[in-house]
């Protein structure tokens, strides 16, 4: 065959793709119309979870899982913007790891709105100026965001479900050769992650790092000088049009960061692969044997606790804490059902959403 016969060939099946795609819009209109009449709220991560699940076992060809999710969530983006557009909040600024993580859920499409703090997200959520909020809750080098986790407590939303991303830093700047750099910009911690890159590439060479608030910044402030560089995230050096020299320079490739969706009402259908949240403020916690006892219980029913957190409980006048609390499994489910009726004065249910692994 012909490059042209294969050009023409990936032409003719693009045609019947976007025709495909328009007739799945077109049922996704009245699904939205269905959706309005009985008040159902547009975003189900379960039933999403099921219909790539169900394409996963079916595909026979070169797609691999995370192609196939990578396609999928974005059309399934575009449909939920065609039912019913919804704004979502975000921990800024454009270009952040968080703005990364509420696109590969919520899609290019969708209304975003970049806070500058994770207070302001949370009460943008309370408020109902934003349908959802994403909020990071910890990172597998660094450990939990200790502001989001205390916030589930003080706020009264839920969680709608999760999203995790491999953290990847790129190397961008518009000079040609490093001896030309005179200033790296990043955040903090990004340094630290790119500790062997940075050793390794300027090692004798003496341009200065110089922390700033955020790696969006930092590719901001490297679009405006050619002889400096930030270390940040590939969003952002595309946002800002700097070019990238190196990418994927973290120290770790196991780096991931966790990320929250939070909604004011919100409550997700059992999908066989679940994890809950709970919040227990147990009482007498001095005593010996509380919190264990508690434990027993999830024990007792074979329920698997992937975490636990303590903090501070901080009206309080002695040494008392409450627990942030991970367990697998769906509220509605009678083992964990028993939990939360048995301590329904001491536990609060965050929500039950469907497991990223």
């Amino acid at each position: 065959m012909t490059l042209e016969s294969l050009r023409n060939g990936i032409d003719a099946l693009d045609d019947q793709l976007l025709d495909l795609l328009n007739q799945r819009m077109e049922l996704v209109r009245k699904v939205g119309e269905v959706k309005r009449t009985a008040n159902t709220v547009i975003y189900r991560p379960e039933r999403e979870k099921q219909i790539l699940d169900r394409l996963h076992n079916q595909n026979s060809g070169l797609l691999n899982r995370s192609a196939i999710e990578a396609i999928f969530l974005e059309i399934f983006a575009v449909s939920r913007n065609l039912e019913l557009p919804e704004r979502v909040a975000y921990l800024g600024p454009e270009g952040s790891f968080t703005h990364q993580a509420a696109e590969s859920r919520f899609g290019a499409m969708s209304a975003y709105m970049a806070l500058p703090t994770i207070r302001s997200v949370f009460e943008s959520v309370e408020t109902g100026r934003v349908r959802f909020g994403v909020v990071p809750i910890e990172n597998n080098q660094e450990g939990v965001v200790s502001e989001a986790i205390d916030l589930l407590l003080e706020k009264d939303l839920r969680i709608a479900a999760e999203a995790q991303i491999p953290v990847h830093f790129t190397f961008a700047t518009q000079a040609e050769n490093l001896a030309d750099i005179t200033h790296i910009y990043s955040k903090d911690i990004a340094f630290r992650q790119c500790s062997r890159f940075l050793a390794d590439s300027f090692d004798g060479l003496k341009a200065e790092f110089v922390p700033v608030e955020s790696t969006s910044k930092a590719a901001k402030m490297a679009a405006q000088n050619p002889k400096t560089a930030a270390l940040c995230s590939h969003i952002a050096a595309k946002l800002f049009d700097v070019p990238v020299l190196f990418d994927n320079i973290e120290d770790s490739d196991l780096n991931r960061t966790r990320f929250l969706i939070l909604a004011k009402d919100f409550a997700n259908q059992p999908s066989g692969q679940d994890k809950t949240t709970l919040i227990a403020k147990l009482p007498n916690t001095e005593s010996p044997g509380v919190l264990a006892e508690f434990l027993q219980e999830f024990n007792a029913r074979r329920i698997n606790i992937t975490k636990i957190e303590s903090r501070p409980l901080r009206n309080g006048a002695t040494f008392q804490y409450w627990f942030l609390l991970e367990c697998e499994g769906h509220a509605d489910e009678p083992q964990l059902q028993e939990i939360l009726n048995h301590h329904t004065a001491d536990v609060k249910l965050l929500g039950s959403y469907v497991r990223v692994s």
